[in-house]
């Protein structure tokens, strides 16, 4: 695929997956496992609080189609098929979900050298529309997110984002909630050779006048385990550590501590993903 802007949901990626990308308080695991003709079967459990959840998932690939099916807890069955590149620069990716009956959707995503757009329209008689649209190179992007609820007339979501990217850093901002929400974020890699780097979130609403400020960094103690720490201006001051025992098998433990109330546990969450 063409090096371009990527799409609007990879505006802040980088910094967002440093920031929040792992952390968890809950205790998951997973195991995946491989049929003789290919295909991932995949088996996990979530245990929050005294709530367990647990999902069956299995991946079919045949060229450039892939099938993913999904069972929970629940009985529902969540189909997707996505056709990967049925011209050049275009995905299509169709899902709903068994038994509900206004879950269909259809996207369409394509990626060019000097912009990236997504659309998605509901299956349904008066379907939400989904579009959003990037111009730029992969130095400098603009884009815009919208949602339309063709049942009521109105938008359910209108956000619009900027980002630059250099050899070392990425900076980003976005308008979010229908203008009542200001977002900057910053992502820089410090050291590649230790996977050394450094990000920060901070948000403005307008509507209450509250900022919000999160600051994070990760290092590769070595090349199978990495540390994460962050910190907000809340008090909540978190940490993991993630260590690849196995090729793609992770083991991440990560603890949250309320500062301002220390006198509180620690959260602490687990999580186990086994693939041979």
């Amino acid at each position: 695929m063409v090096k371009g802007p990527g799409l609007y949901s990879d505006i802040g990626k980088k910094a967002r997956d440093l920031l929040y990308k792992d952390y968890q308080t809950d205790h998951k695991f997973s195991v995946t496992t491989y049929t003789s003709n290919g295909v991932a079967i995949t088996s996990t459990g979530v245990k929050k609080g005294e709530l367990f959840l647990a999902d069956v998932s299995t991946k079919l690939k045949n060229k450039n189609i892939t099938t993913d099916l999904k069972v929970d807890t629940s009985s529902n069955l969540l189909t997707t098929v996505t056709v990967d590149e049925p011209a050049p620069g275009l995905k299509t990716i169709f899902s709903f979900i068994v038994p509900d009956q206004r879950s269909g959707k259809l996207e369409l995503q394509y990626q060019h050298e000097y912009s990236g757009i997504s659309t998605s329209i509901g299956l349904t008689a008066n379907p939400i529309v989904n579009f959003s649209g990037v111009v730029g190179n992969n130095v400098l992007s603009l884009g815009t997110d919208l949602s339309f609820d063709t049942a009521t007339g109105n938008f359910k979501k209108c956000n619009a984002g900027f980002s630059f990217t250099h050899a070392d850093l990425i900076a980003s901002l976005n308008l979010n909630d229908k203008g009542d929400t200001l977002s900057a974020s910053y992502y820089h890699i410090v050291s590649p050779l230790t996977n050394t780097a450094v990000g920060a979130e901070l948000s403005h609403s307008f509507s209450n006048n509250e900022n919000s400020l999160t600051i994070g960094t990760q290092h590769a103690l070595d090349p199978l385990t990495t540390v994460k720490a962050r910190v907000n201006n809340y008090g909540r001051t978190s940490a993991l550590i993630q260590h690849e025992w196995s090729p793609k098998s992770l083991f991440t433990i990560s603890g949250e501590v309320d500062t301002r109330a220390i006198e509180k546990s620690a959260k602490i969450g687990l999580a186990l993903a086994l693939k041979p």
